[in-house]
């Protein structure tokens, strides 16, 4: 059987946006800063 493409791991996406990743770097920061001004349920991954 084949595997669907687009395929990705759930440790390689929490490493570049989960919450911790985020919050590293100061465009991260902007990032959940916009996210939570516009009232997203989810901040990260």
């Amino acid at each position: 059987m084949t595997r669907r493409t687009l395929e990705g791991t759930n440790r390689k996406q929490k490493r570049t946006s989960g919450f911790r990743a985020r919050m590293k770097t100061k465009n991260g920061r902007k990032v959940l800063q916009a996210r939570r001004r516009k009232g997203r349920h989810q901040l990260t991954v």
